[in-house]
């Protein structure tokens, strides 16, 4: 039998827990994950990095200034990963082209999530003819590979950073619309959705107030790890030359420059490569623990 002193321990066990806010638990739930803290501590040191990279580095003399006299000098104490073939330090194009690789996939990711959101959620609460409209349009631009439909925005718009944005962002658009509106779908249909509809709630507010607070942690999720994406295909439109303008020290185009030394200088392609790969790498692994924390079938 269960004694008296059990269940109050029972009941300050209970009161414990439900005074632990939402924000704790999910901490709780990301710490346990080590690779999601090695991915938010790299996320954090490349976010600090673009911060303080202007404080460090002038863009004019060190970032965008030639000395032709110190081209192509391997990796040195004076210079950490070389210079490249008009004399410019490396490592500082390294580390300043992290703010224009994370602005465009920021921004990016923000375009897409206000277009897909605002798609997602109307098509899964309207439904009929305009859900059946929005999903088979999104079908076809998920039918068209990501980077295909970039360069055919970015040709169309014109070369400059700010196209690159937009152009990644409407190609990263239909995976939101998607995710959107099948968290939709599950909580439109609850008892205090009706409610809500019962005492003639508009159905913006609706969707505003009370469906799209419950998908919130689905559009982190998916935010965090299409940044990466972005990042990715930013990189491949600047490799072909569609992206940030030269000379801009954008990693994808810092590979492409880097390309036909690739031979005898390797290390103008590998810098700017292990600069992509870890930034990507880290916002998986902290979008896949986030996920994790989030979801709560996953908890353990």
């Amino acid at each position: 039998m269960t004694t008296y002193t059990q269940v109050q321990k029972q009941q300050r066990a209970t009161k414990r827990y439900k005074k632990r806010s939402s924000f704790e638990e999910i901490w709780r739930q990301l710490r346990r994950n080590k690779g999601a803290i090695l991915g938010m501590i790299l996320v954090a040191v490349i976010v600090i990095i673009a911060l303080i990279s202007p404080l460090i580095y002038d863009y004019q003399k060190d970032i965008a200034g030639q000395n032709i006299k110190q081209r192509l000098q391997k990796p040195s104490a004076e210079h950490w990963f070389g210079t490249d073939e008009l004399g410019r330090d490396i490592f500082a194009r390294v580390l300043y082209g992290a703010r224009y690789s994370l602005a465009v996939g920021v921004v990016a990711v923000l375009v897409a999530l206000v277009i897909g959101v605002t798609l997602g959620a109307s098509a899964g609460y309207i439904g009929g003819t305009f859900e059946n409209i929005v999903m088979r349009v999104t079908d076809i631009f998920l039918a068209i590979p990501s980077v295909l439909m970039a360069i055919a925005v970015v040709s169309a718009l014109g070369k400059s950073t700010l196209n690159l944005m937009l152009a990644v962002g409407l190609a990263s658009t239909a995976p939101f619309v998607r995710v959107v509106r099948a968290s939709v779908l599950v909580v439109k249909d609850e008892e205090y959705i009706e409610a809500a509809r019962a005492i003639g709630m508009r159905p913006w507010k609706i969707i505003l107030v009370h469906i799209l607070p419950n998908c919130v942690s689905q559009i982190i999720v998916q935010a965090t790890l299409r940044v990466a994406s972005a990042i990715i295909s930013a990189a491949q439109l600047s490799f072909l030359g569609l992206g940030v303008p030269a000379p801009a020290p954008e990693w994808g185009s810092m590979l492409s420059s880097g390309r036909q030394y690739i031979r005898d200088h390797s290390y103008m392609t590998l810098f700017p490569g292990l600069a992509i790969m870890v930034t990507v790498l880290s916002l998986n692994l902290f979008g896949d623990g986030l996920r994790d924390a989030l979801d709560p079938k996953l908890k353990r």
